[in-house]
């Protein structure tokens, strides 16, 4: 093998490492972003479910009154 083949290689094997440098860059962006909305969706859920709890007991609250005259 000579130096030129050689050289050939070595640039080959920096230009797939300069891309697979790129593409892991991307995904750490993609990971961390997605990271976040699911932190956000999940206290979102958590104010929901906070929400549908107090609306359970105030309907509870309220189930003593007679149903109405038609039923």
């Amino acid at each position: 093998m000579d130096s030129s083949d050689l050289t050939a290689r070595i640039e080959a094997l920096e230009i797939r490492q300069a891309h697979a440098d790129h593409t892991i860059d991307e995904l750490n962006t993609l990971v961390t972003e997605q990271f976040q909305m699911i932190e956000r969706l999940k206290r979102q859920i958590a104010l929901l479910d906070d929400q549908l709890s107090a609306v359970e007991t105030l309907a509870r609250g309220q189930s003593k009154e007679p149903p109405p005259p038609h039923y």
